[in-house]
């Protein structure tokens, strides 16, 4: 197989990104266990003889370059087994302790990793090996400072090494210092344009801040180089999924399968593909193939609780959906879910316990707001739910504030905002308590401290556009979409381009936006009203489609507006039809009801489109 080379390091921004995953994992995801004494001498005999049937292969190297380039292909243990008996034949430890620490990461053996690392006794030869593969070893366990101080020993003793410097790039990114992590990447391509690391990474940021299609050069010049590279098919594989190209992503995720059969991704990939085109059975039956595959990975429970709900097990998929955001508590997708999943399994009196005070902040999104007005309908409580339902039926507003905090902003203001969830509270505590200026002045504090990171530039905009002040707002969310550019940061852009009434910036911005994230349905319904704005109505039908193919298909507001494009493309069959799928969908939607009227009225059908639209 053949993959196309990417051509600049830095690509042209479409014109303003989800990410799959942050760059900051160097090996495998897919580690194994450390097998019992019987199996281990087992593969140790096999691992022996595979050695000594190499031919013109790894044994006429010398020992130590044969546990190199064992390590190069990702085979710790063959490393481990060979570095061992160097050591039984009087090698020193200082001379092999890096690369045996090495091969336990590579195997997921953090703890005998640490044996043979934390001391840091290695050879003046192997001192740079050694100290890299510490400061992963602290990446991992989340010791951001100490994976640092490694990594800048490693960095004294080789300063040419291009892996060692994406591994700096990935603790940078760790630690919010994303300007400096984009300039360890430059650096790691410098040193190695051919290196499949860093080629990868650089991947990975591009990924971030331009969007999935951009990225795809970069994977595809690191396959070039290493084919069988399963974490770069896993990364080359997403991103051509997320791109639309399902074809392809088969063919990488079945690559990946054949050269890392032990991974479960593949399964994942496959499933998720699957999914998207209506076949849940199947998607259901390859996610069953990796029994352990929903409690490991969150974008497969994610993926179980959505196939759970198509399968008409809501009850099911609340139960999903629930776990997972115990675990990821601002997930802001996974908590719509699942208020979905426990109004359709019939749970109104937990959701509305729950979640009604969260649908009430200025930041809720529409079908949240929605569902959680439908649940309190349901109830009989009709006083808590007309300010809901009237919030939600306001979708078409562009304006879309900063997100809210549930911290008080005295507590927040009691801390000293050094980290990244307390300057968020305290800037978003003072937008909603309208104390504007301070929050100016503190959001403005937080990116001084942080000037690399992307959260920093974001949040000093938030502070400017609650204080009405959109293009100081704007230079620095550009800045943030520079580096890393998620759905709610373009959301936050827009509103900006909105309050100055430049609809074309908006425009351009959204469009800019789906070419990096195809499959983005709240973005493709943005731009379908925009372009209806415009007079552009095919375009808006055409988005409006986008939307609807991309999740949007259950949501009875999408195709109550395709019924309303439609009736102004003078087609009133195609109108009833939109219109009374929307209403199947949802009989106590607003939208829908006004939809399926006109086409009635349309169709000369006036009494009953008069009885939808009586009290």
């Amino acid at each position: 197989m053949r993959w196309r080379a990417a051509t600049a390091i830095s690509p042209t921004p479409p014109s303003c990104s989800g990410s799959v995953a942050p760059p900051c994992t160097t090996f495998s995801s897919s580690m194994t266990s450390r097998p019992d004494a019987f199996l281990r001498m087992a593969m140790a005999g096999l691992a022996a003889l595979a050695l000594g049937a190499c031919g013109r292969g790894d044994a006429e190297l010398a020992p130590l370059d044969a546990a190199r380039a064992a390590l190069e292909r990702g085979d710790g243990l063959t490393a481990e087994i060979v570095l061992r008996r160097m050591m039984e034949e009087g090698t020193p430890r200082e001379d092999v302790a890096a690369y045996l620490g090495q091969a336990e990461l590579v195997q997921g053996e953090v703890l005998q990793a640490r044996d043979w690392l934390a001391s840091g006794e290695f050879s003046p030869a192997t001192e740079a090996r050694g100290f890299h593969m510490l400061g992963v070893l602290e990446m991992r366990a989340g010791n951001l400072a100490a994976a640092g101080a490694a990594l800048d020993r490693a960095l004294r003793a080789d300063q040419d090494d291009p892996e060692l410097w994406v591994d700096i790039g990935r603790l940078r990114y760790l630690g919010g210092e994303h300007t400096m992590a984009i300039e360890a990447a430059d650096r790691a391509i410098a040193l190695g344009p051919r290196n499949p690391e860093a080629l990868q990474f650089r991947g990975q940021l591009v990924r971030d801040a331009y969007g999935m299609p951009a990225a795809l050069p970069w994977f595809e010049s690191a396959l070039e180089v290493a084919p069988d590279n399963p974490e770069v098919l896993a990364d080359y594989a997403a991103s051509l999924g997320e791109s639309g190209r399902a074809g392809d992503m088969l063919a990488a995720a079945r690559r990946m399968a054949e050269v890392a059969p032990d991974d479960p991704r593949p399964y994942f990939l496959q499933a998720a593909i699957a999914a998207r085109a209506g076949d849940f059975e199947l998607a259901q039956s390859l996610l069953s193939r990796r029994s352990d595959l929903d409690r490991t990975s969150p974008a497969a429970a994610l993926l179980s609780g959505v196939i759970d709900l198509q399968r008409g097990n809501p009850a099911s998929a609340a139960q999903r959906f629930d776990r997972l955001l115990a675990s990821q508590p601002d997930n802001r997708r996974v908590r719509q879910l699942l208020v979905h999943a426990l109004h359709l399994s019939g749970n109104d009196r937990e959701l509305v316990y729950r979640f009604g005070k969260a649908a009430m902040l200025p930041d809720a999104d529409p079908y949240f707001v929605e569902i959680v007005g439908r649940a309190y309908e349901s109830l009989g409580q009709r006083d808590e739910a007309a300010p809901l339902l009237e919030k939600a039926a306001r979708f078409r507003d562009p304006h879309t504030a900063p997100m809210a905090t549930s911290v008080p902003v005295e507590i927040a203001g009691a801390r000293d905002a050094a980290s990244g969830v307390d300057a968020v509270a305290l800037v978003r505590g003072l937008i909603a308590s309208q104390r504007l200026q301070e929050a100016i002045v503190a959001g403005e504090a937080f990116r001084t401290r942080f000037p690399g990171s992307s959260d920093a530039l974001g949040l000093a905009g938030d502070a400017f556009l609650a204080a009405g002040r959109p293009g100081e707002a704007l230079r620095r969310y550009r800045a943030a979409a520079g580096i890393r550019r998620p759905w709610p940061l373009t959301r936050r852009m827009f509103a900006a381009h909105a309050a100055r009434e430049d609809t074309r910036a908006a425009y351009a911005l959204l469009a800019g936006h789906l070419r990096g994230e195809p499959r983005n349905r709240e973005a493709a319904t943005m731009l379908a009203l925009l372009a209806l704005e415009f007079g552009r109505q095919e375009e808006g039908a055409a988005m409006l489609d986008r939307a609807l193919a991309s999740g949007g298909e259950r949501d009875p507001r999408l195709w109550a507006l395709k019924a309303e494009v439609a009736l102004l493309q003078d087609d009133i069959a195609g109108a009833r039809d939109a219109a009374e799928h929307a209403y199947r969908l949802s009989r106590s939607n607003r939208q829908a009801r006004h939809a399926l009227a006109g086409a009635l009225t349309a169709s000369g059908e006036v009494a009953a489109a008069r009885a939808l639209t009586s009290p």
